[in-house]
């Protein structure tokens, strides 16, 4: 195999910046240990949260003699390669599984940051933990979030020379691949997956790739890459900017494909059906439905307060109904209630009670709506795709633009957190189905105020979520399998 770390799609990288990326991976061997000569036996287990809604089976990974379980549908079967690193990997991940099955194939869930007794969790665990803290430190402090993180997220990981120290640390991570078959697709929704399952000599290798701002960081080189915007092609393909202003060698034809967003089968087909219901209750004045959605990072509890307080009046009068799901940090929710006078008489919770949730939502999809509806999950599978869940009932989705910028809803983009995620609500708020991004409050309730008072903004979204889904715009999940199939039966012929 060529050394990843020395040149990424012919483009040399300097003696530097490789015997750099060699001491990352020495710095975690020593800490973490190097576990390549062990054997970890597969054990296979329907996901008990979303395993009957999106035919999920879980990848564990056994110790020492802990025999294996179960098979692998070697025909029919996907890996799902993934990490959880906030919420939208994990939900790219169920998009993917969710077109699989609707396809009649079986998803294969890896998440490498789940194998505790693995090199490979402990390196992503560390870097996830990192991640997470300067998520949080960014809400919190203007200086931080200016000079470090903002920076750090969109120049600092778009260079080709971070790739490097990536590759050579996911060669720690290869051994979870061991005991799964070589001819199974594998279909990543995160670089790491993507990147250690080429190196364990994974053969058919798709590497999805999030958000809509080219950076070097989500290079697997190796795997087919997919992008969801063409924007995204274009700077992929010329691997934009990766090197100052270098004219680098192109990733060749084969190895880039746009797919359009990765969007979960339940969501894409009933697009029509759920526009239409959306008009029809701004039309005949029921409340207004906005669903506030905390990531996995915890980020933004500040704004989602002042939005909460706006909506408190008109909550009370009826005019709108709130979900706001907390995910997996119930602190938040409690916090905002403390914060917030007169938030509590006007909620109910719907905590850790997933088939109650399950019919919330589907029982919302038809019924009437009113008061502020909190949502809370500690199973991470649960907290994500609750967000889902509710998706298809609320009007609009108030949101950071990240991975949600990609979904087929009408959407209110708050405050980004980390430069490379405003490029989301470019490309949303340019198809259609999504707002400008709201950097500050003041902004943020302006158009809170719109879509309360008026209809054009609301029905002009729903207009363009139609048309995109005749383009094909939402259909990148179910591109993605396709893909990953298709180069296993293209290399049979």
């Amino acid at each position: 195999m060529k050394e990843k770390s020395k040149e990424i799609f012919g483009n040399p990288m300097t003696e530097k910046t490789y015997q750099k990326a060699v001491k990352s991976k020495k710095r975690y061997a020593k800490k973490f240990g190097n576990d390549s000569g062990q054997n970890y036996p597969i054990i296979l287990e329907k996901n008990p949260h979303i395993g009957d809604l999106l035919g999920v089976y879980d990848v564990k990974l056994g110790e020492g003699g802990t025999e294996g379980k179960g098979s692998f549908d070697t025909e029919k079967g996907l890996i799902v390669g993934n990490i959880r690193m906030g919420f939208g990997h994990y939900r790219i991940s169920m998009a993917i599984a969710s077109a699989a099955h609707s396809m009649g194939y079986t998803s294969y869930w890896m998440d490498l940051n789940s194998y505790k007794q693995t090199t490979c969790t402990k390196v992503i665990s560390a870097q996830n933990e990192l991640y997470s803290l300067g998520s949080r430190l960014s809400g919190k402090s203007k200086l931080f979030n200016r000079f470090v993180w903002e920076p750090m997220n969109y120049e600092g990981f778009r260079k080709l020379s971070y790739n490097s120290s990536d590759q050579k640390n996911a060669e720690l991570m290869a051994p979870v691949y061991r005991n799964v078959p070589k001819e199974i697709p594998v279909a990543a929704t995160h670089v790491w997956p993507a990147q250690a399952a080429v190196h364990a000599n994974m053969k058919y290798v798709v590497n999805a790739i999030p958000d809509n701002w080219p950076m070097a960081l989500h290079f697997a080189e190796g795997s087919v890459h997919t992008v969801q915007t063409h924007y995204a092609y274009q700077g992929y393909r010329i691997l934009n900017g990766m090197q100052g202003q270098d004219v680098l060698n192109p990733m060749p034809e084969e190895e880039l494909v746009y797919t359009g967003h990765y969007v979960d089968h339940e969501l894409v087909s009933n697009i029509e059906k759920d526009c239409a219901l959306r008009r029809k209750r701004k039309e005949e004045g029921k409340p207004m439905r906005f669903l506030l959605t905390i990531g996995g990072a915890g980020a933004q509890k500040e704004i989602f307060a002042e939005i909460i307080r706006y909506l408190l009046p008109e909550i009370k009068a009826k005019r709108a109904a709130l979900y706001v799901n907390v995910g997996d940090y119930r602190n938040v929710w409690e916090e905002l209630q403390k914060e917030i006078p007169g938030m509590k008489k006007l909620s109910r919770e719907h905590f850790n009670q997933w088939e109650e949730t399950k019919k919330f939502a589907s029982n919302a999809l038809t019924g009437d709506v009113i008061g502020i509806h909190g949502f809370w999950h500690e199973n991470i599978f649960e907290a994500v795709y609750c967000t889902n869940l509710l998706m298809r009932s609320c009007d609009v989705l108030v949101t950071k633009p990240s991975e949600l910028a990609f979904y087929p809803v009408p959407k209110l983009f708050i405050k980004r957190v980390g430069g490379h995620e405003q490029w989301g609500a470019v490309h949303s708020s340019e198809i259609g189905d999504g707002t400008l991004e709201c950097r500050d409050i003041p902004h943020t309730l302006q158009m809170l105020e719109l879509f309360l008072k008026e209809k054009s903004l609301l029905f002009d979204m729903c207009d363009c979520i139609e048309r995109n889904k005749n383009s094909g715009i939402y259909d990148g999940a179910y591109e993605v399998v396709k893909l990953a199939f298709r180069l296993r039966e293209k290399d049979k012929k």
